[in-house]
């Protein structure tokens, strides 16, 4: 596959970054959407009230590249305020449980040794089914499946506060997954729909990678707010069925169908092997070398070589293979794998450490967590400034370093019981993790062709969620199998993300084009 190239896109013939060509935006039917052709808010006429002011008829863009976006048409400026605040809302879902995670697993009776899945029922649902919304996106319209995943996100959000189980709670954070996953995948193919030129893309996607960090800034501090978990379960569902309501209106139809049917076995065997290895991850909390974690690893990887081989048969894959040979590809996709293994995954049990060894409320673990979320926003906002001056990739090492300096200052900040000494490392962390939500959105989507933008974002993304959800159940298994007690096991568990920085630091810089 050729590389992606911003010249290319930009001459007459080529594929715009929301997947069709400039002759199929002209006014006339389009004779691959059938479903959408006669709907005002399509992007196939131009009878529609979006806004477009180019010869070509493309929305949201006045024919001038490198349009500041104060020109941006309103359609433009309307799919940004949906997309990002889907987004968070999704984020703020995903992280409501980071500091309610002591209270719920007491409500639900769920022993330590099950409270990962807890915290992985949402991620495991995001990283089994992101490639194939990424795919289900480009081929039936990134606006359907946008705003059937915030419509589903609200229910099952509903439904995981009237949870009575472990097991039902797992199962509504997994649906809230598959519904996250939606609005992930599509979110970013809307937003290059919309901001076609290479500067209205950069500023866009910087502030939705920004949105990324607030969403997981105010999700705890929504949940230690309220009166309990289920109340914040309710808060949450209620601001996804609003953003599905604001979204009908405004958001304009865009796709790139590639015929054939979604690769349902692709998405199966892919599901199936992450189940495995978090199960495996799991249970090696009770002894890695028991029989049945080897099996489950051993099962993992065998289905994982069923996965490439399904993917090398597909008509349609979920991911073209052919992509590992890029290494902007590599790049994005190693960024996003171990931000989830080693930052994700540390921070996402770190609030209940706090509670449970320094004594802090659940809103004051959420208040201290917050200096690392919010400050990784605030960069992450500002970081579109490094544009021309520092490369994607080198954005990215710049933040593993940055997480990996911060974690190291807080060795034994837990045993000595003060949160005090947590700051500087909370401080250096989310500025590196700032620089990381910037980078790789913006990576993702020039990593692949513009009309697979969609399935890039979920590839990138896809990879983050699976080390999230191998980064907790690691993490969770470090720090409650240590026989020292729970500062011990943090410090290990601190060590390790340390490490798995600067391989991905070094990774990520190193990486070299193949043939």
């Amino acid at each position: 596959m050729a590389r992606f190239s911003e010249r290319t896109l930009q001459q007459s013939n080529a594929p715009t970054p929301g997947g069709a060509t400039r002759a199929d935006l002209a006014p006339t039917t389009d004779a691959r959407d059938t479903t959408d052709t006669t709907d005002t808010r399509d992007t196939t006429g131009t009878t529609g009230t979006t806004g477009t002011t180019g010869t070509t008829g493309t929305p949201g863009t006045t024919g001038t590249p490198g349009t500041p976006r104060s020109a941006a048409s309103p359609h433009a400026r309307a799919t940004l305020a949906l997309t990002s605040a889907a987004t968070a809302v999704t984020l703020m879902t995903y992280t409501a449980p980071l500091v309610t995670l002591p209270d719920t697993a007491a409500a639900l009776h769920t022993p330590v040794s099950a409270q990962a899945w807890l915290l992985n029922g949402t991620p495991l649902g995001l990283a089994a089914l992101l490639l194939v919304a990424g795919s289900l996106a480009d081929d039936y319209g990134r606006r359907r499946i946008f705003l059937a995943g915030t419509l589903t996100l609200g229910i099952t959000t509903a439904l995981g506060a009237l949870a009575s189980s472990t097991w039902l709670f797992t199962l509504a954070r997994i649906a809230q997954g598959a519904a996250s996953a939606a609005i992930l995948a599509s979110s970013l193919g809307l937003l290059v729909h919309a901001f076609p030129t290479p500067r209205g893309r950069l500023y866009a996607t910087g502030v939705w990678g920004a949105f990324v960090s607030g969403g997981i800034a105010v999700g705890p501090l929504v949940a230690g707010a309220l009166p309990n978990w289920r109340a914040a379960y309710a808060v949450l569902g209620a601001a996804a069925l609003l953003v599905a309501v604001l979204g009908i209106r405004p958001l304009v139809e865009s796709r790139s169908p590639r015929g054939g049917r979604p690769d349902v076995l692709g998405a199966l065997t892919f599901g199936l092997a992450l189940v495995a290895l978090i199960a495996a991850l799991t249970l090696g909390r009770d002894g890695w070398l028991r029989p049945q974690v080897g099996l489950l690893l051993l099962a993992s990887m065998a289905l994982l070589a069923a996965f490439a081989q399904v993917e090398r048969r597909s008509a349609t894959p979920m991911i073209d293979l052919g992509l590992l040979r890029h290494r902007r590809f590599l790049a994005s996709s190693a960024g996003g794998l171990f931000m989830g293994l080693a930052v994700i995954g540390l921070f996402s049990f770190l609030p209940a450490v706090f509670q449970q060894t320094l004594g802090l409320s659940v809103l004051d673990s959420a208040w201290l967590l917050l200096i690392w979320s919010g400050l990784s926003f605030a960069v992450a906002l500002q970081a579109r400034r490094l544009a021309g001056r520092v490369s994607p990739r080198h954005q990215l090492a710049v933040g593993f370093v940055l997480h990996a300096v911060g974690v190291l200052t807080m060795l034994g900040a837990i045993d000595s019981g003060s949160w005090q000494r947590l700051l500087p490392g909370l401080v250096l962390s989310g500025v590196g993790g700032g620089l990381l939500n910037a980078a790789l959105p913006l990576l993702a989507v020039e990593s692949v062709p513009g009309n697979r933008a969609a399935m890039g974002s979920g590839a990138q993304q896809t990879l983050r969620y699976i080390g999230s959800c191998a980064g907790v159940a690691l993490t969770i298994a470090i720090v409650t199998s240590s026989g020292g007690g729970l500062g011990h096991g943090a410090n290990i568990a601190m060590v390790v993300s340390t490490v798995l920085s600067l391989l991905a630091a070094g990774a990520v810089v190193g990486l070299r084009e193949r043939g």
